[in-house]
């Protein structure tokens, strides 16, 4: 029953793919970057809008050269120890132009997470980065900015596949990795890392417990999921407060990922709602060459229901490595991945091209959209972020242990950007413009923003917050939309007048940059950058 079940999955993506569409409702792609010189692992937005690109610095030669003269020199390094090729680059979004970074250590599989002052903590990775802490400070197109790598501290355990997520007073805690059952903290706390038996413990033989889900629920715990698995955990006492009930139909981290968002935070914060979607069959791993067809199943879970419980969801199209982003509307796209296979080089098949809405605020059974498929394949070490003047930004795949530019899935140079369809030409007149808006607020602060927009719809505006994640291996770390409470708008003379009022603590909405986007009628302004201050 295999094989036809397998040829029916094929068909239903096929179909979605041809069936006649408004290609303007249900977006639009375009290429940005026809070759970036490197395939980015690992992808993240700066308050400047330009992108921070970064692969693995042991795969050797990239298309992208480093400044004349510059060469990094790395002994341990396992494919070129004299190498004057870029592994790191910034995307330039005005210009869609590449600038090369340096970076020094080995990156293969790392972490990453904004600090509260706007710098990209980067952690761990392969080799001899595995206990490296890196910083890069971001900066405009006119001026420099380069990686730096901490040389006074270092992790307390290696951390490769490891998951980073900012706290309510800004600390970073760093969670999970190949064989450790520890978590850290940047800046380090006294006693060093912590023990934590949840960490390092999967409910296969695969080790389905790798890039684990980390949330930070308004409680101010953390809700941590590998496998099929998943707690609430007080990081300060260092207990699991709660252990929910398994997610039902198979394995859902790394190598069998699927993906993960919690939804918007909203009303009084009191509510997280959780949703993972897709993921590779256990086995896919194991027996690398079967292709066993990805799941089509989501769970979803109010986080902080006393008596949780998974409601089930169906996919219309099954997905592995997809990609979770959470639109400016408080929607999700799911984006990237395979029907077959699993994570890992060259383990997976069938790219899924046709990207997916998913609208949490439907009822069951009706919240999936299949949207305009793309034609560039994002299967394993591929990246999906949004950028903000509401676009989806797609970079990397590579299933190659290096790079390699013939075969079926050939190492991935382009970068590509999908519009939704709140971004089409008929929905112009809703597309509200900031005038002014405030670029540093304070917990619990009132203050004010200015639009202009040709058709407001009365009763539908919105102001959110949406953070910058550091994305991989189809998770994005630290992600989350704040929904802010509002008042009018009012009509003030050439303008409308809204009254905002701040999230009220770092539970809700950690201390870091946010984009913020008003929405009018489903259609995002472009984001106005905001540093939120304790």
């Amino acid at each position: 029953m295999g094989a036809p079940i397998f040829l029916c999955l094929q068909f239903l993506c096929l179909a979605f793919t041809i069936i006649p569409t408004s290609a303007q409702d249900l977006g639009t792609w375009a290429t940005l970057v026809q070759n970036a010189g490197i395939s980015s692992m690992h992808t993240v937005v700066t308050r400047y809008n330009n992108v921070v690109l970064l692969d693995r610095t042991d795969i050797g030669a990239s298309q992208l050269m480093l400044p004349s003269g510059t060469c990094r020199y790395d002994a341990n390094d396992q494919s070129l120890q004299y190498d004057c090729y870029a592994h790191s680059a910034v995307l330039d979004l005005y210009s869609n132009s590449i600038r090369p970074l340096e970076i020094l250590t080995d990156t293969w599989c790392s972490s990453g997470q904004y600090l509260p002052d706007g710098t990209l903590l980067h952690t761990g990775g392969f080799n001899d980065g595995t206990q490296k802490f890196r910083m890069f400070t971001p900066c405009d197109a006119g001026s420099y900015c380069n990686w730096v790598e901490l040389e006074n501290i270092q992790l307390y355990d290696g951390r490769w596949y490891a998951t980073n997520q900012i706290l309510p007073d800004g600390t970073i805690i760093i969670i999970g990795g190949i064989s450790v059952n520890t978590l850290e903290f940047y800046p380090q706390r006294s006693g060093g890392a912590v023990y934590f038996p949840f960490l390092g413990q999967a409910a296969d033989d695969q080790g389905d417990n790798l890039y684990p889900y980390v949330h930070l629920l308004p409680s101010g715990h953390l809700f941590i999921f590998d496998d099929t698995q998943a707690v609430l955990y007080d990081y300060n006492a260092n207990v699991i407060v709660t252990t929910y009930p398994p997610l039902q139909g198979g394995p859902r981290n790394y190598p069998s990922a699927g993906s993960s968002v919690m939804l918007a935070l909203e009303g009084d914060y009191s509510t997280a709602e959780i949703v993972i979607c897709g993921g590779s069959q256990y086995n896919a791993y194991l027996n690398q060459t079967i292709y066993e067809p990805a799941q089509a199943t989501c769970g979803r879970i109010v986080a902080t229901d006393p008596n949780p419980f998974w409601e089930m969801d169906t996919m219309p199209i099954v997905r592995n490595m997809g990609d979770m982003v959470m639109l400016p509307t408080g929607e999700v796209i799911i984006i990237n991945g395979a029907q077959a296979g699993s994570q890992g080089f060259g383990l997976a098949t069938n790219p899924c091209l046709t990207p997916v809405l998913y609208q949490p605020d439907l009822p069951l059974g009706s919240r999936f959209t299949p949207l305009t498929p793309g034609t560039i394949p994002r299967l394993y070490h591929s990246t999906a972020n949004l950028l903000p003047d509401g676009r989806i930004l797609l970079a990397g795949s590579n299933t190659h242990y290096y790079y390699t530019y013939d075969g079926q899935y050939p190492t991935e140079l382009a970068i590509e950007a999908f519009s939704p369809g709140y971004l089409a030409p008929d929905n112009a007149n809703y597309q509200p413009q900031v005038v002014t808006a405030p670029t540093t607020v304070g917990y619990g602060q009132s203050f004010e923003v200015f639009i202009t927009v040709p058709n407001l719809v009365g009763g539908t505006v919105a102001v959110n917050f949406v953070s910058a994640p550091f994305t991989t291996h189809s998770f994005s770390q630290g992600q989350r939309l704040v929904n802010l409470a509002i008042t009018g708008p009012q009509p003030n003379g050439t303008t409308y007048q809204i009254g905002c009022t701040s999230p009220p603590s770092g539970n809700v909405a950690p201390p870091s940059y946010y984009m913020m986007f008003v929405v009018n009628n489903g259609v995002p302004s472009a984001a106005n950058w905001v540093q939120l201050i304790a």
